[in-house]
């Protein structure tokens, strides 16, 4: 058990390093004083630029890679739960670092980039088609928020599909997708009273079904 919450402890301190305010600390700024005063990747966006968001988003997905794949990597005990059971603690406790990041006053992103940084290591198939539920939901609404929730909840039933032995997995999605729900609140409240922001330039679909009709 000692390994354990040293594995999750030092992942949880992996995952407080936050790539848009650690990249813009650098550059003199801090994000949270920008936009929506999120520290994720859509808020970098919407107030720097593709560049800035992009590493930004690099860093929180490479953060939650690596707390898994250290976690694999150092052994573990008899009295362990498992070295898959503890990477799956750590991947967590590196999504709850970049949502509370203990070096930031607890004030961090929504989770989405590290959570799929967790999953690349952890069943790394799920990501491509991860990723076509968040693009289809994007281009037909133009919504990053929902795209995302949509994204998170899918991956409940998708890594059911893709390992259905691995009930540890299935727990794991389960927080996740909680987990994403809870940080993008504000964004569906938002969309439910109409006033969520929309990215007119990513509702590719939408505009294509809207010619054609």
């Amino acid at each position: 058990m000692f390994v354990l919450i040293t594995k999750a402890v030092a992942a949880y301190a992996l995952g407080s390093v936050s790539g848009s305010l650690l990249l813009g600390r650098r550059q003199g700024f801090d994000i949270r004083e920008s936009g929506s005063g999120n520290a994720g990747g859509t808020n970098a966006l919407r107030t720097r630029g593709w560049t800035f968001a992009i590493s930004v988003v690099l860093v929180d997905i490479g953060k939650g890679a690596l707390a898994v794949w250290l976690a694999l990597l150092v052994p573990t005990t008899q009295a362990s739960p498992g070295l898959y059971v503890e990477a799956l603690a750590c991947g967590f406790a590196a999504v709850l670092g970049h949502v509370f990041p203990v070096y930031y006053g607890f004030r961090g992103g929504k989770g989405a980039a590290t959570v799929v940084g967790t999953i690349l290591v952890l069943c790394p198939i799920a990501v491509p088609p991860l990723l076509l539920v968040w693009l289809l939901v994007l281009g037909g609404t133009g919504y990053v928020g929902l795209s995302t929730v949509v994204a998170g909840v899918s991956l409940v039933p998708l890594l059911w599909w893709l390992a259905p032995q691995v009930g540890s997995l299935h727990t794991y999605a389960l927080a996740c997708a909680a987990l994403l729900v809870l940080t993008h609140a504000g964004n569906l409240w938002r969309l439910y009273r109409g006033t969520e922001h929309r990215f007119e330039r990513a509702r590719v679909l939408a505009r294509l079904f809207e010619e054609r009709r």
